[in-house]
């Protein structure tokens, strides 16, 4: 289907009592309505052991997957940091959630693989701005007014951020050669003294093999919003309590659209690959030392998902220039950028001038 008559996926939830709309709630785990309390169980779509599915990743390339599994949301992109983040229709002008630059929505649309799956928040946002407030109880040197943004308790906002994962299976063929360490015993002077010290050498033999490894579930960061950095400190992500992807999930929340697009997300995940079967022939060759000379990998049976982590994002502008953090949505973990507060710096080093001197005229004295 050519993408100007694909259907427009419109993520709207209102409450069947009062037609507010709904949001997600994470310490119940329902949709909850506001302005009048109603709560709605979101339904399965599916058994509680049935995994998510993959889908076949040549048939994605090859743009064969069935239409179902692709979808076009409504999409605006913010003209600093290039984060694309659905927003509800009726709004039209909001700051954008990773770098706090206005954004005026637009009508943009992402035609994109639909997520199969994601992990619902489980931490609220009372949890996230305590997790907040530990963090920065850590951060001497931040300024004040960065802990006092997060003390007032302003919004944070609960994000979807799109990950690849892919499952592969693999064999791989090496030339290396094996090194056995052995010691000989040479006389040496030192000290004046003619001495005996025991000498390392290693002894070469030519090694070669085949090891396999089959990969699950290969993370991959699909954005580039945030430092990889910061994401990745947000591991270990409890990929076994994946649910089967359901709109209602999204309710009150944000889903971003993946930037990183399919085959390059894969070679992300080739550069691991790579990097675990590596060390996998070093195993298998064994010995003290090992030199790797060729690795020819043959991969197949390669499968992917698009799923979606949940993840709290706050944006503090300070001295013109932002600053991002980010918060696991599972576990609480929190991750980010800090400016430093210059009179606090200056603070320290007069201070520490000041004993390293009393110290100092203290020892001459006693002297």
């Amino acid at each position: 289907m050519p993408p100007e008559t694909a259907p427009l996926t419109a993520h709207r939830f209102p409450c069947d009592a009062c037609g507010s709309d709904l949001r997600f709630d994470p310490a119940s785990g329902d949709l909850v309505c506001d302005h009048c309390g109603n709560v709605q169980a979101i339904g399965s779509s599916a058994s509680p052991f049935v995994q998510v599915r993959e889908l076949d990743f040549a048939a994605a390339l090859n743009a064969q997957l069935p239409e179902a599994e692709i979808e076009e949301t409504r999409v605006s992109q913010c003209p600093n940091c290039g984060a694309q983040v659905e927003f509800d229709p009726d709004i039209h002008a909001t700051e954008c959630p990773f770098c706090a630059t206005p954004v005026v929505t637009g009508t943009g649309t992402h035609r994109h693989i639909k997520p199969r799956g994601l992990l619902p928040f489980s931490v609220d946002d009372s949890q996230v701005h305590q997790a907040m407030m530990d963090w920065l109880g850590g951060l001497w040197f931040a300024p004040n007014g960065l802990k006092e943004y997060a003390r007032k308790g302003r919004r944070m906002d609960g994000i979807y951020v799109p990950y690849w994962t892919f499952d592969a299976q693999t064999q791989s063929d090496y030339i290396g050669q094996r090194g056995d360490d052995y010691f000989v015993s040479k006389r040496v002077m030192r000290d004046g003294k003619m001495r005996t010290v025991q000498v390392r050498k290693t002894r070469w033999r030519r090694a070669t093999g085949r090891v396999a490894r089959f990969f699950d579930d290969v993370l991959v960061l699909a954005s580039t919003s945030l430092p990889k950095t910061h994401t990745d400190a947000l591991e270990p992500w409890d990929l076994s309590g994946l649910e089967p992807y359901q709109p209602d999930y999204l309710a009150g929340f944000r889903a971003e659209a993946y930037q990183v697009e399919l085959q390059d997300g894969f070679a992300q995940a080739r550069s691991y690959m790579d990097a675990m079967i590596l060390r996998d022939v070093k195993f298998d060759i064994g010995g003290d030392r090992q030199q790797v000379a060729d690795v020819q990998t043959r991969i197949s049976d390669v499968t992917f998902k698009h799923i979606l982590l949940p993840v709290w994002v706050a944006a503090y502008k300070y001295n013109g220039q932002s600053y991002r953090f980010v918060v696991n949505g599972r576990t609480g973990r929190v991750q980010g950028e800090r400016p430093y507060s210059a009179w606090k710096i200056a603070f320290a080093v007069i201070v520490g001038l000041v004993v390293a001197l009393t110290v100092g005229y203290l020892y001459a004295m006693n002297a």
